[in-house]
């Protein structure tokens, strides 16, 4: 499935002890794995200018300084295994419900969690709320950080159809996961970060 257009192209990014290249396409999900601790994380903050690092990313051409953060951001979209949330409930941390609230739907939750307290969400429910606010942005790179870890099998398979939908549309994608079964479900290519370098398999 991957298509010749270079969406995102990652050269000598340095963050901490983890050195990489990579290039992502158009409509292309990649898996990213290792050992717990190897850089994972590290990587995608990096990417997503989170963090500060050295090397060069570019999207479509344009790179990460060209721009100013929040709309790189906007555009290369970091989605925590643990989402960050500043509000009491939910809707406070959607600009617009309405939008998405079919997207809410199809990963099980009812629409009337908009006024739930966020306290009282599970590991799953703020897992899947935190993606839902990712999706919403419409970002052209999606960068997943194990995001169904908290998840059963419905949901976490509701969570893979509804980014399957987005590659097809041509978001670009990298998904970090422990679940070898799960890489080979999503990925047409997997990297493996190990000793703090960046080695590939293809699924």
């Amino acid at each position: 499935m991957p298509h010749d257009h270079v969406l995102l192209e990652v050269r000598s990014l340095v963050r901490l002890h983890v050195n990489v290249s990579f290039e992502l396409h158009r409509g292309e999900c990649i898996t990213l794995q290792g050992a717990s601790g190897s850089g994972k994380t590290l990587l995608l903050r990096a990417i997503a200018d989170l963090d500060p690092s050295e090397g060069t990313v570019m999207l479509d051409g344009a790179t990460r300084e060209s721009m100013p953060a929040p709309v790189w951001r906007r555009q290369v979209t970091f989605v925590a295994a643990e989402p960050g949330w500043w509000g009491d409930t939910v809707r406070e941390h959607f600009a617009a419900w309405e939008e998405a609230r079919p997207l809410v739907e199809k990963l099980g939750l009812p629409t009337t969690c908009a006024e739930w307290d966020i306290q009282r969400l599970s590991t799953g429910e703020r897992q899947r709320l935190g993606l839902v606010r990712a999706l919403a942005l419409h970002s052209r790179v999606l960068l997943l950080d194990e995001p169904t870890s908290g998840l059963d099998a419905d949901a976490t398979a509701a969570v893979e159809a509804m980014i399957a939908e987005r590659t097809k549309a041509g978001t670009g994608v990298i998904w970090v996961t422990h679940n070898a079964e799960q890489a080979r479900r999503v990925a047409s290519r997997r990297l493996i970060i190990k000793d703090g370098r960046m080695t590939e398999e293809q699924t």
